[in-house]
């Protein structure tokens, strides 16, 4: 609530509260440095743009000779919280500031402008300079004349909150109404956190508003009609307990809550002129700001055109508090006008009214924060899993590298194994073959070397073959490697490389739509119809196209598509009474349909309550009693049927006589929702019933007439009907005794509860009965 007690100016708690026409709240010091005076430019603007609204003078007519001598002597003082600033800015010549001043006296038609300021605060409000004191004269005497040109010269304020500007009339500031409400709270919130020391305990004494007396003498009584105050000798005098006073409540004065006391050192340093904004200014109310935490009571308000005067009326007009003398003397003569304490709590209960709103809203809000929260954990705890996940699948795809390489690396060990194998039995085999040869060609080197012919004859044939032998061995090909010494295996990774470079998160493909949670504690029966509703669990992120529900048939059999669509509500009317229904639903989208939700069991009633329809019956049908009490407005029989239609089990109603004139026939039964409406029921095909007069009944039904039974009806009667759709029959009660035997027999389908009479009968409905077992024997029909 600080926030609301805080001035938009100054950012301290309000003091002396002035509330200005845009109905936006400032301190009274801190308008002080907002005013501004209208340039002696603008003298020379046509004639119209010049009115003043609130005055009716022209607004330059008490304008300062020229904006030079407004510069050098101060357009305003600075209230006890505000800041001394520059100059103003721009001179006479200036065509910006004329230029924005334009708005803001062409809108004269709304009492507000749209100046802008070419000096701003911080915060966009237009901050005058502190007025210098003339030589020889004191700084009050000063600030003394600056207030009294705010009120002689034409002069406008601007809101720092909506920046709609208004022009100050011959009175300025004093204006300005001054908002002792908020003076108050402001007032109660510093005492309540302990930040006003001293404050005095002290409670005001209401005074008589009537007394002629030297002080006033204190009020005895408060009169919540006339809102005013009386002491003993005035009320008795001018507000006698007789008369047109005999129904006003009179009742004890409300005491006024204690006004905080500032420290003495806070007007002494505001009439010092301290450099932090000394202010020098009387408000209205003839204290500065630094006054107002001294008075020692909450003050009731007075009129500020009548001091001597507080409030009695409200304006409506003008939406303003007045006085009598305002009504008497002043500009509210002809205005409409209300009791004060009458508007007070009108307006107390529309401003009640609208908080609920607010607090509708508060509520919600609330809830939403709690449900941001709820997402907050849930980022956090979805964030740790998906961390988790992440480092997982990282890991599992690092260990599948890890494995893949091991078995690559065995097969490269495998390859080199068998090549050195190979070229090892390749040494060895050419290393024999070598050393053979080796040896054969030193021996017939050595043959060869002997002289002996018949001896070299001897053996020369075999050697022959034998070194023919040995070269056949070197055949080609036999002095080559039978491996290379490269390795054929080429690890294509280019692709994998690829992959994990590419590797990022991807949006979730489109899947289908989990399954959806049934809201239990929106679902419920009445009579014979259903209501379902559910929801998808939060933080779905497949989209949901629509949803099936399904419904058994109330016997355990199988289930049908009783809705598609997509509202996440529906209700499922026209079923059997007495009845136990399974349900389920399931959401689908572009994917294909998601899986069923849980079953949920619903029972239907037990009894049947329902009322006369008035969309379905007779327009001269007249119904009241909540559509339970049915006349007709004509002399011919009109049909009225029930809300409730029955297709299955045994229901029971009674229909009370309420009036009976002039022995009328009327009819009761039951109907199709076809059945025609403007003659008597049981005249066509659609309806079952039994007519009956003041002696006897009969059934009727295509319009064929039987079972005359003796027994009629008057004033007072009770009709039951009794609808058997499990043995498929229908039977009547006349103050609790059958008329006559069962009247329809092979009665199947779907009936409505059905009435036909005329102007001279008047009939309720009661339902929701158990079927009587204790019905009397039925009476002997006649021909």
């Amino acid at each position: 609530m600080e926030e609301e007690l805080k001035c938009p100016v100054c950012g301290s708690l309000f003091r002396e509260p002035i509330i200005l026409p845009c109905s936006h709240n400032v301190c009274l010091p801190c308008a002080r440095t907002i005013a501004v005076q209208t340039p002696d430019g603008e003298q020379h603007l046509p004639q119209p743009l010049l009115l003043s609204r609130s005055s009716g003078l022209p607004a330059g007519a008490a304008a300062a000779p020229s904006l030079e001598h407004d510069t050098a002597a101060g357009l305003a003082c600075s209230g006890a919280g505000g800041s001394a600033a520059g100059g103003l800015g721009g001179g006479a010549g200036g065509g910006g500031d004329h230029v924005d001043k334009l708005s803001l006296y062409s809108e004269t038609d709304s009492g507000y402008g749209s100046y802008t300021p070419s000096l701003k605060s911080p915060n966009g409000v237009r901050v005058l300079p502190m007025v210098p004191a003339p030589p020889g004269s004191s700084a009050a005497a000063a600030r003394g004349a600056a207030c009294s040109s705010l009120s002689s010269s034409s002069s406008s304020i601007t809101c720092p909150q909506c920046h709609r500007s208004a022009s100050l009339d011959h009175r300025g500031l004093r204006g300005f109404q001054r908002n002792r409400l908020l003076e108050a709270i402001v007032q109660r919130y510093q005492q309540g956190r302990g930040g006003v020391p001293g404050a005095s305990a002290a409670v005001a004494v209401a005074i008589c508003q009537l007394c002629d007396r030297t002080p006033p003498e204190p009020a005895a009584t408060l009169c919540e009609q006339c809102d005013v105050l009386y002491c003993s000798a005035c009320q008795l005098k001018c507000h006698p307990s007789r008369g047109p006073f005999a129904k006003h409540r009179l009742v004890q004065p409300p005491p006024p809550p204690p006004a905080p006391t500032e420290a003495a050192s806070a007007p002494t340093s505001a009439t010092q002129g301290a450099p932090s904004g000394g202010g020098g200014c009387k408000s209205p109310g003839g204290t500065g700001a630094g006054a107002s935490g001294g008075s020692t009571a909450r003050k009731f308000p007075t009129c500020p055109e009548h001091e001597m005067e507080n409030y009695s009326m409200y304006c409506v007009s003008c939406r303003t508090p007045v006085c009598y003398l305002c009504l008497e003397e002043g500009r509210h003569t002809k205005h409409e006008v209300k009791p004060l304490g009458a508007m007070w709590k009108q307006h107390k209960a529309q401003l009640s009214q609208a908080l609920n709103g607010v607090s509708d809203k508060a509520k919600e809000a609330k809830e939403f924060l709690v449900q941001l929260k709820n997402i907050l954990q849930q980022v956090q705890e979805n964030g740790l899993d998906y961390e988790a996940c992440l480092v997982a699948q990282c890991d599992a795809l690092v260990d599948a590298l890890t494995r893949q390489k091991a078995k690559l690396l065995t097969k490269v060990t495998k390859e080199r194994e068998h090549k050195l194998k190979m070229v090892w039995d390749q040494i060895n085999h050419c290393t024999l073959k070598l050393r053979q040869s080796t040896g054969l060609m030193e021996y017939c080197l050595e043959v060869i070397k002997e002289n002996d012919p018949s001896g070299f004859l001897q053996i020369s044939d075999a050697l022959i073959k034998r070194v023919q032998v040995s070269q056949e061995q070197w055949v080609k090909g036999a002095l080559e490697p039978k491996v290379s010494a490269e390795f054929d295996l080429t690890l294509d990774s280019e692709p994998l490389l690829q992959a994990i470079h590419q590797l990022d998160f991807i949006q979730m493909k489109c899947r289908v739509p989990p399954v959806p949670l049934l809201q239990l504690e929106k679902c419920c029966t009445r009579n014979n119809s259903v209501t379902l509703a559910w929801r998808m669990p939060p933080f779905t992120h497949s989209p949901v196209d629509g949803y099936i529900l399904e419904l058994d048939d109330g016997a355990g059999g199988q289930f049908r598509e009783v809705y598609v669509g997509k509202e996440t509500l529906c209700t499922i009317d026209g079923l059997h009474f007495n009845s136990t229904y399974n349900a389920r639903v399931k959401a689908f989208n572009s994917s294909g349909v998601g899986p069923y939700s849980k079953t949920v069991v619903l029972q239907t009633s037990d009894v049947a309550w329902f009322t006369f329809d008035p969309n379905s019956g007779h327009r001269d049908i007249i119904l009241s009693n909540d559509n339970q009490t049915a006349t007709c407005s004509s002399y011919d029989d009109r049909v009225v049927l029930g809300t409730a239609a029955f297709s299955k089990g045994v229901h029971y109603w009674e229909l009370h006589v309420d009036r009976y004139d002039n022995h009328p026939d009327p009819a009761f039964g039951v109907a199709r929702a076809s059945v025609v409406k403007d003659m008597m029921l049981g005249k066509d095909d659609k309806a079952w019933a039994m007519y009956v007069d003041n002696n006897r009944s009969w059934f009727m039904h295509c319009n064929s007439h039987t079972n005359r039974t003796e027994g009629g009806v008057c004033k007072g009667a009770t009709v039951g009907v009794l609808l058997d759709l499990n043995k498929h029959t229908l039977t009547f009660f006349i103050n609790g005794q059958q008329q006559g035997p069962t009247a329809f027999s092979q009665v199947d389908g779907v009936f409505m509860p059905a009435l036909s009479l005329n102007r001279n009968v008047q009939v309720t409905l009661h339902t929701g009965l158990e079927v009587p077992t204790n019905l009397g024997q039925p009476k002997l029909s006649g021909n």
